[in-house]
């Protein structure tokens, strides 16, 4: 069997699809995408072409290095990103091609489902008290919320205290037993998450997200050591060596690669086993489409350190378009009592509905990041 083709489609609200053909007929899906960059990750995956037509698509591991390591510049949010698309596709074909889902080829699984959350509040959080009812009342047993709108890297005790409100609103809203995710969205700098994360203890969090952007990861030992709760961070980490220096440096509770940005399945089940040799807990990150969340559940089914699992139906990023619209069967990847079951089909275990796409792709999206600003001008954290 040989690859012979690589198609893409940037569909609505902000993704983009890929499909790896070959010469038998066989086929995979994948989403390689880094949310306002589509056009140009979806440059890098046909680049990254000339390296796989005519190749044996079993020949995931060789594959992956050879698209790592042959162009010698590596790492990053695009390049890795175009490679976890393409990696989940290779997946995907391989498990369709034996009849099985990915995680039997990757040992079998753990679990028979997986605990999920939701978000509420949108960007500005707003409303999270009622929005984390209606969760709960959907079935959730978590949810996750940005703590915060942008904050200047010193700014006023008012904001700390806003941030603080909401929690409580959430926290009031839900009872004890609901876990609450707060997002920094690393917005927080370290002078403001010293005061923030220590005025959160009393809600316990099931955790705070990146409480410092990725560049200031060294900052945590600073910040902190003694929280009654766990921190975790990784979404914008794009291998497993820059997870080996953050868990080697001890202040981080729970990792959460992007399999969409992170090399993949491939990669992610290395940087799911290296969190485990330091007991640390792993929770997917996946504000994505269908295909990224098929993959990251696959991973979930094959690591006893999984714990929790993003997804994105209903986030307020989904306009026009939302997760389950892309699926043939729309029960493959369907959420009951907060929970999704490991999915049992075929490679990835859902079936694009290529028509559709083909369609929506006649739309495509040009979506952006927002741009915000400080008061005084200046660029404020998103």
């Amino acid at each position: 069997m040989k690859i012979t083709r690589l198609k893409t489609w940037q569909v609505p609200p902000r993704w983009l699809f890929l499909k790896i053909e070959t010469d038998e007929g066989c086929y995979g899906w994948g989403e390689p995408v880094v949310e306002g960059r589509a056009a140009t990750v979806e440059a890098a995956v046909h680049e990254l072409a000339d390296y796989l037509i005519g190749q044996d698509p079993h020949r995931i591991e060789h594959l992956w290095n050879t698209l790592y390591r042959a162009g010698f510049y590596r790492g990053g949010p695009i390049l890795m990103s175009a490679i976890a698309g393409i990696d989940q596709a290779l997946w995907d074909l391989k498990g369709r091609d034996l009849g099985v889902p990915v995680h039997q080829l990757l040992g079998g699984a753990v679990r028979d489902r997986m605990r999920m959350y939701a978000w509420t509040g949108g960007d500005r959080p707003s409303e999270v008290g009622a929005g984390a009812r209606a969760l709960v009342a959907q079935g959730f047993t978590a949810f996750k919320m940005n703590g915060t709108p942008e904050l200047q890297i010193v700014d006023s005790h008012r904001k700390v205290d806003e941030a603080v409100a909401r929690v409580a609103e959430a926290r009031e809203a839900v009872g004890p037993e609901v876990g609450i995710g707060i997002d920094f969205h690393g917005r927080v700098h370290r002078p403001m998450a010293k005061a923030l994360l220590r005025e959160l203890e009393p809600f316990h969090p099931m955790f705070v997200e990146e409480p410092v952007a990725p560049e200031h990861l060294p900052a945590l030992k600073h910040i902190a050591g003694g929280l009654g709760y766990p921190l975790a961070t990784g979404e914008r980490l794009h291998t497993r060596f820059e997870f080996r220096d953050l868990l080697a440096d001890g202040m981080v509770d729970i990792i959460q690669p992007d399999l969409s940005h992170c090399g993949g399945i491939s990669e992610g089940l290395k940087i799911g086993a290296l969190a485990s040799a330091h007991d640390v807990a792993l929770a997917p990150h996946c504000p994505l489409g269908p295909l990224t969340l098929a993959a990251s559940l696959h991973l979930d089914a094959v690591s006893h350190n999984a714990f929790i699992q993003e997804q994105s139906m209903g986030i307020h990023y989904n306009r026009d378009n939302d997760v389950l619209d892309y699926l043939v069967d729309k029960s493959a990847l369907a959420i009951t009592d907060g929970f999704c079951a490991i999915p049992q089909g075929p490679g990835l275990g859902v079936e694009i509905d290529e028509a559709f796409v083909e369609e929506r792709a006649k739309v495509g999206h040009r979506w952006r990041n927002p741009v915000w600003t400080h008061e005084d001008g200046s660029i404020a954290e998103w």
